[in-house]
């Protein structure tokens, strides 16, 4: 026994060295990219100006304009929303056991996009869109949250009932698969103007969120993850298993409404603002398992946060296409990059695990 006490202690030194060493790297790797990604763009900035632009407020006043209001708000966009979409990924994936689920697993985005949907087709009878756009973004957020909120609802209210969590996952995409229809039924009968705005909502971009909006995005999402670092305890205790983690005095049902609690204000709070970004939420705990080595969310949750946000201003950086007058969806962009990382996952370990 004092053996194993031994060991299991080595393994955990060993772990947070492994974290201590890589933590830094990241957060620098980071800052690296996130200062790339201000440099990068349609417009050619020097370093130098972006510098002076951001410290001594010295530099040319259109290149100011530049960063602060374009560059600057979509780089930060970048990184909280790599923050948000990976700890909602990694959570989801901890609760269901499960390594393909992901923040959309439960319909969240599904129902964001179905209250999006409603707002902007099935008004479009009556309601013109352009005369929205002055608050037309607040509107679209709203009706986001309501959307995302009634599919968490529905999630919440089965859970009660049903104890089995596999059985929960699939009811989550079958709402998301209902809500999905819906959605297609309102595309079928919308405008042509209403539909290409709805279509390139759906393709998520970080360059469209305002300095506000931004500032509501942050707050929410620390919220969000605030509330993920509460739960850490509780979801290394469901890697358990929820019986044995019952035995020890865990609360699963409420852990379990905590953790979708989190997960919709993570996931829907983006979507409202970004659209829907696929594939980060997916592929970014995996690599955070295989970087640190550790099934310990002390660890996984702080590093899914700094690993989703270099993934995601990576994304940026390649949208973007530098020297060019264009900027690819984001979500394309994030597919691109996720599913081959996915596809590597599956045949590297042969059978589909998620954990380590």
């Amino acid at each position: 026994m004092k053996e194993f006490s031994k060991g299991k202690l080595e393994a955990v030194s060993k772990t947070r060295k492994r974290g201590a060493m890589i933590f830094p790297g990241l957060i620098l790797l980071m800052v690296c990219l996130f200062l790339l990604d201000l440099f990068l763009g349609s417009v050619r900035i020097s370093f130098m100006e972006i510098l002076r632009a951001l410290f001594t407020g010295s530099g040319d006043p259109e290149y100011s304009t530049i960063v602060f209001q374009f560059r600057l708000p979509r780089a930060i966009t970048a990184i909280v929303a790599g923050f948000a979409l990976s700890v909602s990924g990694l959570q989801m994936q901890t609760v269901f056991r499960n390594p393909l689920a992901g923040p959309f697993v439960l319909g969240i985005s599904a129902g964001a996009s179905l209250g999006v949907a409603i707002l902007v087709m099935g008004l479009s009878a009556s309601v013109v869109f352009s005369g929205l756009y002055g608050f037309g973004n607040w509107a679209i957020a709203l009706a986001a949250w309501m959307g995302s909120g009634i599919i968490l609802f529905l999630v919440l209210a089965v859970s009660i009932r049903v104890r089995d969590i596999m059985t929960i996952l699939i009811l989550g995409i079958l709402f998301g698969s209902a809500t999905s229809a819906i959605v297609s039924i309102l595309q079928y009968f919308s405008s042509e103007t209403m539909l290409k705005a709805f279509v390139v909502w759906t393709m998520g971009s970080l360059g469209n969120v305002s300095i506000s909006q931004l500032r509501i995005l942050t707050i929410t999402t620390f919220a969000g993850i605030l509330i993920a670092v509460g739960m850490m305890k509780s979801m290394n205790l469901m890697l358990l298993g929820e019986n044995y983690a019952s035995s020890l005095g865990l609360n699963i049902r409420w852990s379990r409404s905590m953790i979708f609690i989190s997960t919709s204000i993570l996931a829907g709070t983006v979507t409202a603002f970004c659209g829907p970004i696929a594939f980060i939420g997916i592929v970014v705990p995996h690599i955070t398992r295989m970087v640190f080595k550790t099934a310990d969310h002390r660890i996984l949750v702080p590093g899914s946060m700094v690993t989703g946000a270099v993934l995601l201003l990576i994304s940026d950086m390649i949208s973007q296409l530098p020297g060019y007058d264009v900027t690819l969806p984001i979500n394309s962009v994030t597919a691109l990059l996720g599913i081959p990382v996915v596809i590597a996952i599956v045949i590297r370990n042969k059978k589909i695990s998620a954990f380590v």
